[in-house]
Order: structure tokens, then sequence, then C-alpha cells
């Protein structure tokens, strides 16, 4: 690059970073100026809209209940992937959607629930709405090229069967359909449809068509529904849980730049650069994708930060040893970052595979995270690998040349990693066997094995309205209901719901038996003056229903076996595979035992923990992976084996240290500065990140080392 293209790049890089700094983080929220403020929020941050369903039917069966709950689940999530559907008492059904406040369109897009059937001309039901598996309004060209309107519908199994043998029997005839007994499409058979995917077009609109498919989605539930009411709901959240997240994030980004300045000198000045230019993108993709961000996800993106130093740290290493080896600072830069690519490249596509996996196969908040997960791993390569290294050429090219602005990587003595693995692997069995371990004696004792919330195992709802002349906002129910609800379930674990323009407010705890019941009733009575008459409370389903869970551990187990497959493939060695999966078992035992004697609830926010720890935890093992396979020549004997090692282990252990102090750093400030909801989510990902770092260090190499050694062993003999 020469002079003048370099001074081109750093004054294109400051207005950038200006720029984006001022479209994404600047004036954040509703009342502010920049980007991020169209940024869709959840219901803890800023409410959403609730809608109460009740079946037609008196005693509808807990599968139908389940089965429709799944389903009108999977349909509010277009809305927002943090969309919750859960029962309420015996034939209810709560939905509630974040970041919308018109629950009247809401209603007239998502549909009124009731009865479909399919019938042939003598009124025949040849299919029910149970028979339809989607229905989706849209937009194709006829032969002519023009625009026409269509419902595309696809079938169930036993529906593609039905319906295969209807237009056999009705070929040019119609097949009405029928919904709360009005026909509201009565399309004509023109061809057999043995597939199971049809289209009926005839729409005048886009609105027209979208709306017929909403009624064939809503009216292939399990069960009828009818509106009970429906509520704009506050947010969860005071401001000052926002408030103080965001602080904390500031602060963490601002601790790790100036780490990064301290440690690496000038191309620490670039990382910094890049971290600010990663986490402004961040948010203003958030708003471009419409992805719905929640506390637990700011907490997220907090911790990305911190993950995204690693890249830069791998490069800015390797620019180090390079100029160790006695390099010219133009080749190191050169050719340090060739040899950080295949390292960046595999740990950051392997977790990249993870996320598609979650994302295609998970439901509700494990869909959200898999979105922002892969949001945070495109923007972290590409301003690690694009914006750093454009950078760093540009100030090399103006005169930035000297060798002591980059640094120069210390001979460090090799560590005998190897030596103690049976150290090592001792403490890591104990460590594992502790979470189980701990469950038996909690069930044993007659508790739980593990501190399940809400959203797990359900609870009571209980609604109040406060007399009129009370003041009721969010930092009122923290600071004064708070205490007398906690005093009553003797459990942290409490939700509050405000519905917008009343002083109603649905308060959610664990299941309260009768006297419980009894007992909150008489404290809301006697503390804060409510009418027995304004108190209600209604037993509530999980929020993350069965077959969420199903999805859920389906995803990650689909996931971790893709990247199982992928090291395989691209380390052409199944070794390597097997001891990096093992690791990832470790840490998330580890990890599991901390929710276990902590006794931290176990929510939504548990899920994107575990899944944020396979992240993690998979990029610190590649890495020394990456450094294995790279030093892998000559090695004949297990001692050439050792000390590949041992020496790849040391090499890599800088960028170690580094990663898992920077991430750590974050992650502390939001522990020590958030409410209790991040603490929840901060406290357990300390500990993944402290174990990650200790399995990667001193388990994964020595078990690959273990099962390579006797593979050695086999082909002397």
């Amino acid at each position: 690059m020469k002079k003048n293209q370099g001074i081109v790049v750093l004054i294109l890089t400051a207005v950038l970073t200006v720029l984006l700094v001022f479209t994404s983080a600047v004036g954040f929220g509703p009342t502010g100026t920049g980007a991020a403020r169209n940024i869709i929020l959840g219901l803890d941050l800023s409410g959403g809209v609730s809608i109460t369903y009740q079946t037609k039917e008196d005693n509808p069966s807990s599968e139908d209940m389940s089965d429709t709950i799944y389903k009108l689940q999977q349909r509010v999530e277009g809305y927002s992937e943090e969309a919750q559907v859960y029962q309420e008492g015996n034939n209810r059904i709560n939905i509630e959607i974040p970041g919308v406040s018109d629950a009247n369109a809401i209603l007239e897009e998502l549909g009124k629930p009731g009865s479909l059937e399919f019938t042939d001309p003598e009124g025949n039901v040849v299919l029910d709405g149970t028979d339809v598996a989607d229905a989706q309004g849209g937009i194709t060209q006829d032969d002519t090229g023009n625009n026409q309107y269509v419902v595309s519908l696809q079938m169930t199994t036993e529906g593609t069967e039905k319906f295969a043998e209807a237009t056999e029997e009705n070929l040019g005839q119609q097949i009405a359909i029928v919904y709360d007994g009005e026909t509201i499409s009565a399309p004509t058979v023109q061809s057999v449809i043995s597939d199971g995917k049809a289209q009926i077009t005839g729409m005048q609109s886009i609105e027209e068509a979208r709306n017929l498919a909403s009624t064939i989605r809503i009216g292939s539930l399990s069960l009828e529904l009818e509106e009970v009411r429906s509520n704009v709901v506050g947010a969860q959240l005071g401001t000052e849980a926002i408030r103080t997240s965001l602080i904390a994030g500031a602060i963490g980004l601002a601790l790790v730049m100036i780490f990064m300045i301290v440690v690496y000198a000038l191309p620490g000045v670039v990382a910094a650069l890049s971290l600010l230019i990663y986490t402004a993108l961040e948010l203003v993709m958030l708003n471009a994708f419409d992805l719905t961000l929640t506390l637990p996800g700011i907490a997220g993106i907090v911790l990305s930060i911190g993950m995204a130093v690693d890249a830069n740290v791998i490069i800015y290493a390797r620019i180090r040893e390079e100029i160790g080896a006695g390099k010219s600072v133009r080749n190191a830069i050169k050719t340090g970052f060739q040899k950080a690519l295949s390292a960046i490249l595999d740990g950051n596509i392997t977790t990249l595979i993870a996320a598609a996996v979650l994302g295609l196969l998970g439901s509700g908040s494990v869909k959200g995270f898999a979105m922002t997960l892969a949001l945070g791993i495109v923007l972290s390569m590409f301003t690690a690998l694009v914006i750093s290294r454009l950078i760093v050429n540009a100030l090399y090219s103006v005169g930035l040349q000297s060798e002591k602005l980059y640094g120069r990587a210390k001979t460090r003595k090799t560590i005998d990693f190897v030596g103690k693995r049976k150290i090592f692997f001792i403490i890591s069995i104990i460590l594992v066997l502790a979470a189980p371990v701990g469950m038996i004696a909690h069930s044993v004792s007659g508790g739980q094995a593990l501190n399940y919330s809400l959203e797990f195992v359900g609870g009571t709802s209980t609604t109040v309205t406060f007399p009129e002349d009370t003041q009721v906002d969010l930092n009122m129910l923290d600071t004064d209901v708070r205490p007398a609800v906690e005093k009553v379930t003797g459990d942290a674990n409490v939700q509050f719901q405000q519905v917008v323009g009343s002083n109603q407010v649905v308060i959610k705890t664990r299941t309260l038996n009768v006297a419980e019941r009894e007992e909150f009733s008489q404290t809301m009575q006697d503390s804060f003056g409510i009418a027995e008459d304004d108190i209600s409370a209604e037993t509530i389903s999980s929020t993350v229903s069965r077959e969420m869970q199903r999805d859920a551990i389906l995803a990650v187990t689909v996931a971790t076996v893709c990247m199982l497959i992928y090291i395989w493939f691209r380390f052409k060695d199944i070794r390597f595979a097997s001891s990096g999966v093992l690791a990832l078992i470790h840490d998330v035992m580890v990890v599991l035992a901390s929710y276990v004697f902590v006794r931290i609830s176990v929510g939504n926010t548990f899920i994107a923990c575990m899944l944020t720890i396979l992240g993690y935890s998979i990029n610190a093992t590649i890495v020394i992976f990456d450094r294995i396979r790279e030093n892998m020549h000559g090695v004949k004997t297990a001692e050439d084996l050792k000390e590949l090692v041992n020496v790849s282990v040391t090499q890599t252990l800088t960028r170690s240290i580094y990663t898992s102090l920077t991430t750590f750093i974050t992650i502390a400030v939001l522990f020590i500065m958030g409410v209790s909801t991040v603490r929840e989510f901060a406290l357990p990902i300390m500990v993944g990140i402290v174990c990650g770092g200790y399995s990667s260090v001193c388990l994964t190499g020595a078990l690959w080392y273990t099962m390579k050694k006797r593979s050695l062993s086999k082909e002397k003999k």
C-alpha cells in the first residue's frame, strides 16, 4: 500500500467510525436519534401485546392444549423470536409478543381461531384444519408475466393422502374452505394433487391473500379458541436496569480497548478501533435484520465484544512471533495475517455451522440466539480480517514502521502440559461428576435437581388492580411490592407486567398452593389496600414447552455432530474432533454444576448461556488444534508427539490467557453493575470462560496426545 493510499484509508476509517458510532449508539432507545432507537426490544425492556384465548371446549386434553400452544408459538415467532405462548389455568392460552403496541392489529393479522373444514360439492368434509401444516400468502407471475396473488398450502403427511384422494374424486369441481360455518374460499380443482402442495389463486391483493392464509393457519389448530382479553403491557424491567447494563457494556468495551493498547501498542490501537466499529455495526445490523433485543441479549452483545477480541489477539500475536523470528515488520504483518487466517476461519466457521443448525431446528429464544450469534460471528471476522488489515497496512504505509511499535515475541520456555495430564484428567473428572452428584443430592433431599424458573416449569399468575390513587410504576413494584411477594413465596424469581394505561399488574411467581395464595392475597390487601375482588390467580404453564425443549436438545445435538464432522474434515483426524467434543461436554457439565450449587434459576438465559459456552469453547480449542497441525512435521515417536503438543499449547498460551481475560473483564463488569437478571446470566458465563480457558489449554491437547500416542504404538507393531 502506498503512502497516499494509506492516508485515504485512515481518513475513511475515521469517518466510518464516527458515522457508525453516531448512527448506532447515540441516543439509544425510543427517545434517541440514532438508528439503534429502532431496534425491537423484548418484553423485558419495552413491553408488548398480551392476548388471552380460551378454548371453546371446557375440558380440553393436555395433548390438544400442548399441540395448540406449540403451533401458536410457531406462528407468533413471525413477529418476534422472543414471543411467548403458555397455558393459563385449565383452558386458556396466553400469547405475549414484544415490540408491538397495537393489539387489534395483531388479532386481525393472527386471525380468529375457529373451526376449519374442506368440503366437497355434496357438503362432505374431506379435510379439516389439523391436516394443514402451513399456509402462506404471496405473489407469483402467470404465463403472461402479470402478478397474481396466491395462497400456498402445505398439508401434513396424513393430510397429503386425504387431499390427493379428494382432488382425484372432485377434479374440475370446487372444494370449499369453510371457517366457522362460513365459506371463505371455494377454489376449483385443476388437477390431482398428490404431493400435499397446493395454491389458491384469484385474490385481488396481497393483503387478501395473507388474510386468507392467516385464517387457514389459525384454523388448523387442534382446538377452537375465542379471545378473552387483549392488553398492551409495559416493560418487565425498569429503565435503571437498561441504563446500568449499557453503562457496564461501555465500561467493559473501554477496559478491553485500553488492555489491547497497553499490551499490543500500535496494533492494540487498531484492535480498539476494530472493536468500536464492530460494536456499532452490531447495533446497526440488529436494527436492519429486525432482531429482538432482550436484557440478556445486551449481555450477549457485551460478551461478543470480548470474544471479538480473539481474532485480533491471534493476528497480533502472530505478527510478534514473525518479528521475533527475524522477519521485517512489513513481512511480519503479511505473514501474521496469513498464518492467523486458518485458525480464525476454522474457529468461526465451526461456530457458524452450529448457529445455522440452531436457527433451522431451534425455536423461540434458541432461534433468536442463533441469529444474533451468526451476526456476531460474521461481523467479527469482517472487522478483524478486513478492517484491521486495512488499518494496520495503512499505518505502516504512512511511516509507522518501527519494530518497537509492533512488539517482538519473547521466547517462552516450553511448559510440560502433557506430562501433567493425569492431574488435569482427575480434576476434570471430579468437576464433571459434580453436576450429576449435586442434582441427585438435591432430589434425594426433597428439592429440585435444578432451580427451574417460570419459563421451564410454569407457576402462578396473580392479577392485581391497585387503588386509583396509587402511583404504579416499575420502580415502585421493585422497591415496595417485590419484597412483599418474595416474603410470601420465599423465592426471588418474580416477574411483573403492568397493563399500560391502568393500575393493573400481573405478578408471576413459582406455583403457589392454596394457603400461599391466600397469604399472598392478604398481603396485597393489608400492605397496598387492594380490594379482595381485585385479586385473581391462575396457574400458568411454562413458556418453554416440551416441544421447544425437544427442539433445543435436538438442535444442540445436531449442531455438536456437525461441528465434529467439520473439525474431522478440516484436520483430517477424527482424534481432533473427538477431543474437541469431549472438551465441549466437559465445559457444559462444569457450567451446569454452577447452576446446581449456586441455585441459579434455569430459564431462557440457561439455554443462551450453554450455547454461548459451546461457541466460546470450540473457538479456543480450534486455535490450539490449528497450531498443532501447523507444527506437525517429523513426528515419529511418542516423545516427539509430546513435545509437539507442549510447544503448540505454549505458543498459543498468550492468546488463550488474553482472550479469556478480556472476555472475563466484560462479563465481570456486567455482573458487578447489572440487575439480578443479568447477574444470573453473567455468573455461569464467567464460570464457562474460566473453564473454557482451562480445558483448551490443559485438556484438548492432552486428550489428542493420548489418542494419537496409541495409534503411533500400533503403527510400530
